[in-house]
């Protein structure tokens, strides 16, 4: 992974850019900056990851219009750069899984983020199929005045349910792993999203084992548990596994 100071040191447009802070990621270059003294986040591709580029640019062009979402202020085709807003808060991973947030708050987030899905989902449907925002853990979701989700290179054209069993399993993994809380809050979740939308998710059990097993990629560490939960899950039901 490329360091920003190269970006910012040999391209004279980005000469102008201070970097206030460095973001973890798994393929991309990712800072908050100060543009022309203007806070922005700088997201720098690498050559071989222009179609994510591409993608994320027409998701974000089209959502921010009405969705909670970032706004895209200029995509550099040359240096493979996207420039957004950047938005102050908590990643939603550290709000749910650390500090002492009480239960009854935890709740009222994952209404909140059950409710951006919907919204989400909703938005981008046409009467043939549905675009799902992809990628979607807890890591790609700011909690500011509300909910605002963020990384949208992976986002596609496929069923709602992917993007809701790819949240439980972030959610069910993320450590503390496998509470009875982390289940509860499952619950919520899916219940809230499934009062919003008009569709059903199907093969739930199934995409919700995958999804944990998907995590094992990530996660090789926790490999044994997060296949006893995934088999669990597929063979008895999210309904019935209990922590």
């Amino acid at each position: 992974m490329k360091d920003i100071d190269e970006l910012i040191n040999n391209v004279k447009k980005y000469n102008n850019c201070l970097v206030q802070r460095r973001f973890e990621s798994r393929k991309n270059t990712v800072a908050y900056v100060l543009k022309d003294n203007q806070p922005r986040l700088l997201k720098w591709f690498p050559p071989g990851l222009k179609n994510n580029m591409d993608k994320e640019y027409e998701t974000l062009a089209e959502g921010s219009k009405g969705l909670d979402i970032p706004f895209v202020y200029e995509k550099d085709n040359i240096n493979n750069v996207l420039i957004l807003n950047y938005f102050i808060g908590e990643n939603l991973c550290d709000v749910i899984n650390k500090g002492r947030r009480p239960f009854h708050e935890k709740q009222r987030i994952v209404v909140l983020l059950a409710d951006w899905f919907a919204r989400f989902h909703h938005y981008f449907k046409t009467d043939k199929d549905f675009r799902i925002r992809g990628d979607a853990i807890l890591r790609n979701f700011i909690l500011s005045n509300g909910i605002i989700g963020v990384d949208f290179e992976e986002s596609r054209i496929a069923k709602p349910v992917e993007d809701i069993t790819t949240m439980c399993a972030s959610i069910l993994s993320s450590d503390p792993m496998f509470t009875f809380e982390k289940f509860q809050l499952c619950k919520i979740f899916i219940v809230t999203y499934k009062g919003s939308v008009r569709w059903e998710l199907e093969n739930f059990n199934q995409e919700l084992s995958y999804a944990l097993l998907e995590r094992i990629q990530w996660r090789p560490e926790d490999e044994e548990t997060l296949r006893r939960y995934a088999d669990k899950i597929r063979y008895q039901g999210f309904s019935k596994t209990i922590s």
